[in-house]
């Protein structure tokens, strides 16, 4: 009996000291510090940090566009892995800045790993939003099957231009003539 006594006590003491140590240690998981999006217009579906990459289908991608309605808006197709589209993020981020005021711009990550994304959004100081898009389901919606791509809307919701591949500064500022108003 008294040895039951002592195994239940030594029982208690590992585990109490294996929760002592994993309380002091924290979680394993690290939180992604959150980003504010520079969004110049608010909907329920636009996310506000820039690190929170919700995922989406084309049902609820077609209500957030239907949401900005109203607003130009680019949506530009990437992922953490593509190369052409390291090359081609610092224009976006450029523009986004310069246009922050009168265009949302919105990222679609696709096929990516949530934590390499949001790596690749702090390396790029991406201050725009973006949704992630797992199986490339709206990537394929769109018309595209490949990375990087753009599409420009106007601000009445009407896609003014598709770019497949890489943009470059004299595609961008077409596009964005065509979008902006006069």
């Amino acid at each position: 009996m008294r040895w039951m006594h002592l195994l239940r006590l030594t029982a208690a003491a590992v585990v109490l000291s294996t929760a002592a140590v994993a309380c002091t240690h924290g979680p394993t998981d690290r939180t992604v510090p959150s980003v504010h999006a520079s969004n110049p217009v608010t909907a329920p579906l636009l996310p506000t940090d820039v690190m929170a990459l919700p995922s989406t289908d084309p049902a609820s991608f077609h209500q957030l566009l239907g949401q900005l309605h109203g607003t130009p808006v680019i949506v530009n197709v990437w992922a953490s892995w593509c190369d052409p589209c390291k090359k081609e993020t610092p224009l976006l981020v450029k523009a986004a800045k310069t246009y922050a005021d009168r265009v949302q711009f919105l990222g679609l990550d696709v096929k990516d790993a949530r934590p390499s994304a949001q790596r690749f959004l702090r390396t790029y100081d991406v201050t725009y939003p973006s949704v992630y898009d797992p199986a490339g389901a709206v990537q394929r919606d769109l018309g595209f099957f490949g990375q990087p791509d753009t599409v420009f809307y106007d601000a009445g919701g009407k896609a003014v231009e598709k770019v497949p591949g890489p943009l470059d500064e004299p595609t961008l500022q077409a596009a964005l003539r065509k979008i902006l108003p006069s």
